[in-house]
C-alpha cells in the first residue's frame, strides 16, 4: 500500500504551486509532534499541507501525505508503522474526521512511533470531540477563510502586513494610508464589495467565475451537512433538511435576534424541541456555517439562546440568498474577521470585543448617537476609505490576519 500512496502523493505534488501561502503556513513549521489543522471545508488546508510537504527539507522517501479517502482495509496505525519502518519522519493525514475512532490509532502512533504527524479535518467537530488522552498530546490550530488582506494578495500578487486590533484602533488613519499607497487603484471599495461576494474561499481563484464559485460553495456546504456532520453524529436525513432550512431562514433575515419559538416553527420542529435546536445550532457553528453571538450579560451561561445569529461569512449570503440586507453583510463581515477575539452583543452598540471595546457597525453616515459617552467606543462604516478619530472604515478590519 505504501507504494500506491507514494504514487498518489507524487501526482498531487506536481500540481501544487508554492508561491503564495495562506496565513497559517507558519503554524506547520514548529516542532510539535502531533499537530491538527482544523477549519471549514474549502479554506485551503489541503493545499497548504501539500505546499509544506513539497518544500520540507526531508527527502521524499521520509515524508508522506495520505488522505483517509485512500484507505482500504488497512488500519491507520498499520500504514503509519509501515512508513516508519521504511525511514519515515513526517506523516500528513488529511480528512481525519472520516476515519472511525481515529483517536485511539493516533494515540498509538504518537506513543510508539518516533516521527512527526500533522492531521487535518474539514470540520472542527470531530477534533473538538477527541478523547482527553489524545487532546493532551495534540496541538490544535483552527484556521479561517481568506481575509480581505489575503484576497488582495491573491488578486494582485502583492503582499500586505497584518495589524493587531490595538494597532488598528490607535493608528487606523496611518494604516489606511499605508495600505492604499500600495494599491494603484482609484478606490478600494470595488475590491471590498467583490470580496464580500466571492472572496472568503481560495477556490474562487481556480477559475474566477462568480456564478460557478457560488454554486461550488453551496455544494461544499452540502457536503458538510450531508457527509461531515453525519459522520460523527447520529442524525437522520430529515435533520439535514432542517439544517438547510435553518441556514436559508437566517440568510434572509436582518441581523437575526432569534425568537426560538419562531425559529422552531420555520424549520418544522415542535415547540418542545428546544434542546435539539440548541444542538443543531452548535453543530452548525462548529462546522463554520453559523456564528452565534451571546449577550454580554449572559456570556457565562452554558445553555442560553444566542443574542444574534449570523452566517459564518458574507459569501454564504450570496450563495443562499437572492438578496441580503447590507446591514447584515456589514455585521457578518465584522464578526467573521473577529474569530480570534471574544465577541458579544452589548446593550448599546452592535459588538463588544474582548470585554473592552464597543463597535457600532453601519454605513458612511452612521453617527455616534447610539454609543455616545461610552468609553472605548468606535463607529465602523463602509463606503469610505480613510477614517478619523474613532470612526474607522469597515474594510480595514480585513487586515487583522
Amino acid at each position: 500500500m505504501l507504494d500506491r500512496l507514494r504514487l498518489f502523493q507524487n501526482a498531487l505534488l506536481k500540481t501544487i504551486k508554492t508561491k503564495y501561502k495562506r496565513y497559517f503556513y507558519g503554524e506547520l513549521i514548529n516542532d510539535e509532534k502531533l499537530l491538527a489543522i482544523v477549519g471549514a471545508r474549502g479554506v485551503g488546508k489541503t493545499t497548504t499541507l501539500l505546499q509544506y510537504l513539497k518544500e520540507h527539507k526531508f527527502p521524499n522517501s521520509k515524508k508522506l501525505y495520505i488522505s483517509v479517502d485512500w484507505f482500504d482495509s488497512k488500519s491507520l496505525f498499520d500504514v503509519a508503522h509501515e512508513f516508519y519502518k521504511n525511514g519515515g519522519k513526517l506523516l500528513i493525514i488529511d480528512e481525519i474526521h472520516k476515519y472511525p475512532k481515529f483517536e485511539k490509532e493516533l494515540k498509538n502512533i504518537y506513543d510508539i512511533l518516533d516521527m512527526r504527524v500533522i492531521i487535518s479535518g474539514s470540520s472542527a467537530l470531530s477534533i473538538n470531540h477527541a478523547k482527553a488522552d489524545l487532546s493532551r498530546r495534540l496541538l490544535k490550530k483552527e484556521v479561517k477563510g481568506l481575509s480581505f488582506r489575503e484576497f488582495l494578495e491573491f488578486k494582485y500578487k502583492t503582499s500586505f502586513k497584518t495589524y493587531t486590533l490595538d494597532d488598528m484602533l490607535q493608528n487606523h488613519v496611518d494604516i489606511a494610508y499605508e495600505i492604499l499607497q500600495n494599491i494603484e487603484l482609484p478606490s478600494i471599495e470595488p475590491d471590498f464589495k467583490e470580496y464580500l461576494q466571492i472572496g472568503y474561499y481560495p477556490f474562487y481563484f481556480q477559475n474566477k467565475d462568480s456564478s460557478s464559485y457560488l454554486l461550488k460553495l453551496k455544494e461544499t456546504i452540502n457536503i458538510v451537512l450531508e457527509v461531515d456532520i453525519p459522520t460523527i453524529t447520529n442524525i437522520r436525513y430529515a435533520t439535514i433538511k432542517k439544517f438547510k432550512k435553518l441556514i436559508e431562514f437566517i440568510c434572509v433575515s436582518s441581523p437575526y435576534t432569534p425568537n426560538m419559538q419562531t425559529l422552531l416553527s420555520n424549520i418544522d420542529m415542535h415547540k418542545n424541541e428546544y434542546s435539539e435546536l440548541y444542538m443543531y445550532l452548535d453543530f452548525l457553528q462548529k462546522a463554520k456555517i453559523l456564528r452565534l453571538c451571546k449577550s454580554a450579560n449572559k456570556k457565562d451561561k452554558i445553555l442560553t439562546k444566542p443574542e444574534k445569529i449570523y452566517l459564518n461569512n458574507t459569501n454564504l449570503h450570496f450563495a443562499y440568498c437572492n438578496n441580503s440586507e447590507i446591514g447584515t453583510l456589514r455585521e457578518s463581515f465584522f464578526a467573521s474577521m473577529m474569530e480570534d477575539y471574544e465577541l458579544y452583543i452589548p446593550k448599546q452598540g452592535d459588538f463588544l470585543v474582548d470585554e473592552k471595546y464597543i463597535f457600532e457597525v453601519g454605513g458612511a453616515k452612521k453617527s455616534f448617537k447610539q454609543i455616545k459617552d461610552i468609553p472605548n467606543s468606535y463607529v465602523v462604516s463602509d463606503d469610505f476609505e480613510i477614517g478619523s478619530g474613532n470612526k474607522i472604515p469597515l474594510w480595514l478590519f480585513g487586515f487583522l490576519y
